[in-house]
């Protein structure tokens, strides 16, 4: 039950939070949608240049009426100018194929136009010429209709309750006769129940059309219109504003001139202290009014323009005195910052003149540094040389007397082998042993054995550092159990400091011409210079090798 309540609290709370997150978006799409009302206004003008284009030549009269009808409903709401046009041409239509609907008809649209552009004598002896009785159930709606809007204009002009009234008996009367199925009745009806002060009734019937209605619905505006009108009589401001301005941009992407919902959200907006918003708003809707030629909107207009203009006005005269204020504010700030500048400017050249000096006294120190380094890696390099000789001579020194050792061993008993062979007079075989070359063969073949071991004792690594200096199709691939081959060998001699072909060849036992041929095709297979190559190879385990 705790964690219930918990849960709901949070609820409440977020709740408010949520709905000004949701006004806020309403209102950045009521921004985005006056800054493309040109753009919506042309749309609307291309298509109904584009079907003034269709019109063809050969109409029958019925035809040229219905095709004015239907521009008539395209300038409706947009230009009543123009629609007051095309309602005269069926007026004469009409009277020329002797139809008394149609003519009733335009009767009834011209009376609606007639009122809104505040023409009221003539749209009040329109509907007396009228006779109700003949009219069709159809045109009876109209006829009711025009009525109601007719004294809605008349009321802008000349607030009375009696007119209030007449609004109120038409839309009785006109609620009697519509299918109660059609979202026209349910609006009407709606409006209706507002008259009676029954404001919960009809915001619960509003939200549930609002929920069932899209947004590019002809009634979607006038359905958001009539929440926020609900809201107001409540104070709940930003409802209100949330659904004036939904309704605002319904209007404004219709090309919707005839409109009321910028007025109230203008008003809105100034009680809330925006007072740009509110101008902004105010520009809007009298733009619309005149560009529409609604003359009763104008005069709704007219005083909420004056109040609000008068405010931006003084607000507009009090920025313009805090401009001047910081103008001031800002040259004597200027002015200071001129002297600070110059004085800046006088100890920058000292403080450069000062790093100059330095930069050459530390150019010089930089230069030292560098000698001091280099003599430093250089004793480095001796040292590690020297380090490495000693190693390499406390190698072979310990395998030199091993060797040696081995080799008198093999001297000794060979000459035994000779005595008792001469002693037994055996002169045939030992001079078969004395011209046998296979002693001094496995001798070589065992020295070399030995030269490999050791060597790779003292640079494990050579091997693949050697390859390292190589090109990769190059590289030396060994043999299954072979340490070091004949190149190998020649660059294990160099390495160790022997780098006399002549040495190398009576060592390894080959010609000089093969070591010089081993050496040159060694160069040449080089991922490195040439020139660099066998340098690099002297210092193979003193430093890594780098490609």
């Amino acid at each position: 039950m705790k964690k219930f309540i918990q849960f709901l609290l949070i609820v409440l709370i977020s709740f408010p939070v949520y709905a000004l997150d949701d006004t806020s978006i309403i209102i950045e799409k009521l921004n985005d949608a006056l800054k493309n009302k040109g753009q919506y206004v042309r749309l609307k003008e291309e298509r109904i240049l584009n079907f003034k284009k269709i019109k063809s030549d050969d109409l029958t009269k019925e035809q040229e009426y219905n095709y004015n009808k239907t521009l008539y409903t395209e300038y409706l709401k947009f230009n009543s100018d123009s629609a007051i046009l095309y309602v005269k041409k069926n007026l004469k239509l009409a009277s020329e194929i002797q139809n008394p609907e149609l003519l009733n008809l335009a009767n009834l649209q011209l009376v609606t136009l007639y009122s809104s552009s505040g023409k009221y004598r003539e749209s009040e002896a329109i509907l007396k010429s009228i006779d109700k009785k003949k009219l069709s159930k159809s045109l009876l709606q109209n006829y009711y209709v025009a009525y109601r809007e007719f004294f809605e204009h008349y009321a802008a002009n000349s607030y009375d309750v009696k007119y209030i009234q007449q609004i109120q008996k038409y839309r009785d009367s006109l609620l009697t006769i519509l299918d109660p199925k059609t979202l026209n009745y349910q609006i009407n009806k709606i409006q209706q129940i507002m008259s009676q002060k029954k404001g919960d009734i009809a915001e619960k019937q509003l939200l549930d059309l609002f929920k069932n209605t899209k947004e590019d619905d002809p009634q979607y505006a006038m359905i958001t219109y009539l929440l926020g009108k609900i809201y107001e009589t409540r104070h709940e401001l930003e409802l209100r504003k949330k659904y004036y301005a939904l309704s605002a941009t319904s209007d404004i992407k219709k090309a919707n001139k005839d409109n009321a919902s910028l007025q109230e959200l203008a008003l809105v907006f100034y009680e809330t202290g925006d007072v740009d918003m509110a101008y902004k708003l105010t520009q809007s809707a009298i733009e619309d009014a005149l560009y529409c030629n609604v003359q009763f909107r104008t005069l709704l207009m007219s005083e909420v323009y004056s109040i609000i203009n008068t405010v931006y006005l003084e607000k507009e005269a009090k920025r313009k005195t805090e401009l001047q204020l910081y103008l001031l504010c800002i040259s004597l700030l200027s002015a200071f910052l001129i002297v600070a500048i110059i004085y800046v400017y006088k100890q920058m050249k000292k403080v450069s003149r000062i790093r100059g000096e330095l930069f050459i006294t530390s150019q010089k120190l930089a230069e030292l540094n560098k000698d001091i380094t280099e003599t430093n890696n250089q004793l480095q390099e001796r040292n590690a040389q020297l380090s490495e000789s000693n190693h390499i001579k406390e190698e072979y020194i310990a395998h030199f007397f091993s060797l040696c050792s081995t080799y008198i061993n093999k001297l000794e008993n060979y000459r035994i082998i000779l005595n008792k062979k001469a002693t037994a007079k055996q002169f045939d075989e030992i001079y078969k042993m004395l011209k046998s070359t296979t002693l001094v063969d496995n001798e070589l073949e065992e020295l070399y054995k030995n030269f490999d071991v050791i060597f790779l004792n003292l640079y494990p690594t050579f091997v693949k550092d050697f390859n390292a200096l190589l090109i990769k199709e190059e590289q030396i691939v060994l043999k299954q159990g072979e340490l070091l081959n004949t190149e190998l060998r020649i660059f294990a001699l160099i390495r160790l400091g022997i780098t006399d072909s002549v040495k190398i060849a009576a060592f390894l036992r080959y010609s000089l011409s093969t070591i010089y041929n081993y050496r040159t095709r060694a160069r040449n297979k080089a991922a490195v210079s040439r020139n660099d190559f066998e340098e690099m190879v002297m210092k193979i385990g003193l430093i890594s090798i780098k490609i």
